[in-house]
């Protein structure tokens, strides 16, 4: 029996390992994560493992109340400490969840307790890890400087000021010269949301801050080149968008112009008005993408605030989101054929939608770009070891996986950067099993390129 996560650690065979020595140690290019800019800039602490574990988690908050935990203790008032203990009541049942390795994955890497997390030993954990966390090696430099984060890709409204990022960029934050690159990403979606609450609010402040004068949809999207332009100035790669659904509707332009005079009025939007905008809006966007070079990510099939109950009394983010089984591949492909195509990352949450993906994909293709169209990481509901393991099995079905542009945090939390571990372990596993079945030559050169190329080099080629 093998010990508990040890080195050889989800490493079935020797090519796994060989090859997980080979990409262990590439830097980390994290471009697509929900850190905060100014937590960044201010170089933090974390006050307590209750506040880097708990605090914005909503995965572990799922979690928590699966195990029938009050929500006083999940995202209430309760005591810090006894947050701490119940969430080590939900991690010892954690059998079989992502959660239980990245828990312990965290607990290693950052704090060198190799000790299962249980009731039990959750009080001298909790000390040990504090003291710890207070020191400079648990700053958000250090750990940036201890993972090797060559960059992180925040995800920021196009009316943010990124002030935090220009004083990163200039070393005047108090996280003073870093190596790590804290890159905006463009985010656009409340602009496109039009059937929304506060849609005509948002266009407002878009317009103050744009310095543009919107009556138009036209003026809508003139007003975001020029803060596309600004994120640009700032050192942003890449844009990200998110829908249910693939929105591909067509309405002729007097339509649309009528749609948004009734949204900015105040009036309730038909689910067709508001695709119809969408539809126009992300094509002038994609175009403009492909003129600046920016990277496209479109995150789909996701349904939000299943639990108005929760909804009400945490918020966004509370943890009550779940898998969308809409059907998008007629639309999604009809809305590709109308862009003027930038590099593009397609993400599902749900994870029938792969094939469909990923076939699309295969149609979109461009000479002299490697990976152009990027099947997205196992996202979500999707990156544990099945979900990974399937994403990278479609792709090498149907893709090219050499290509791919590899795993992404999508998280809130600055100790999650050993799920890029998790991940490589996965990876490594797979080629190696296939290696060890004969399916692929053992030609150990070229299959350390590719596991470091999918681990840090091809991101860093691909965003540019």
């Amino acid at each position: 029996m093998k010990e508990f996560m040890d080195e050889g650690f989800l490493l079935e065979t020797e090519t796994a390992r060989k090859l997980y020595d080979a990409a262990k140690n590439e830097p980390i290019y994290d471009y697509h994560c929900h850190l905060s800019p100014a937590q960044i800039a201010q170089n933090i602490n974390m006050k307590d493992m209750t506040d880097a574990w708990l605090s914005g988690d909503h995965y572990k908050w799922r979690m928590m109340r699966a195990m029938g935990i009050e929500e006083k203790y999940i995202t209430g008032n309760a005591d810090n400490y006894d947050k701490f203990i119940a969430w080590s009541r939900t991690v010892e049942n954690l059998i079989g969840n992502p959660l239980y390795h990245w828990t312990h994955l965290e607990l290693q890497r950052y704090f060198g307790i190799h000790e299962p997390l249980t009731q039990k030993s959750a009080p001298a954990i909790w000390n040990r890890a504090n003291e710890l966390l207070q020191k400079p090696e648990l700053s958000v430099k250090g750990i940036f400087e201890k993972f090797k984060i060559y960059a992180v890709g925040t995800t920021d409204d196009p009316v943010d000021s990124l002030e935090y990022h220009l004083a990163i960029a200039n070393g005047t934050a108090p996280i003073g010269k870093i190596d790590t690159k804290a890159i905006p990403s463009f985010r656009p979606d409340r602009a496109l949301n039009i059937a929304a609450d506060g849609f005509a609010d948002y266009i407002h402040e878009l317009a103050k801050v744009s310095g543009t004068t919107i009556k138009l949809t036209d003026d809508v999207f003139t007003a975001l080149e020029k803060r596309l332009d600004f994120f640009i100035s700032m050192g942003c790669r890449s844009s990200d968008h998110a829908f249910e659904y693939a929105p591909y509707t067509v309405a002729c332009s007097g339509q649309i112009e009528k749609t948004f005079r009734k949204a900015m009025a105040g009036k309730k939007i038909t689910r067709q008005e508001a695709d119809a905008y969408k539809t126009k809006m992300l094509i002038l966007l994609a175009n403009l993408y492909a003129q600046r070079g920016i990277v496209m990510q479109i995150h789909l099939s996701v349904i939000r605030n299943v639990n108005m109950k929760i909804l009400l009394q945490v918020g966004e983010n509370a943890g009550i989101d779940a898998v969308n089984d809409r059907e998008i591949s007629k639309k999604l492909a009809a809305l590709l054929g109308h862009m003027e195509l930038p590099k593009t990352i397609l993400y599902s949450l749900n994870p029938k939608d792969y094939y469909p993906l990923a076939t699309i994909m295969g149609g979109f293709q461009e000479a002299g770009i490697e990976g152009k169209m990027q099947l997205g990481s196992a996202w979500w509901f999707c990156d544990h070891r099945d979900g990974m393991e399937e994403q990278l099995r479609v792709l090498a079905n149907l893709g090219m996986l050499p290509a791919f542009v590899g795993m992404l945090t999508d998280s809130r939390s600055f100790l999650s950067y050993p799920r890029h571990e998790y991940f490589r372990r996965i990876l490594c596993n797979l080629i190696g099993k296939w290696v060890e079945n004969g399916e692929y030559p053992s030609c150990h050169q070229q299959l350390e390129e590719i596991v470091r190329g999918i681990s840090f080099g091809n991101a860093r080629k691909y965003f540019g």
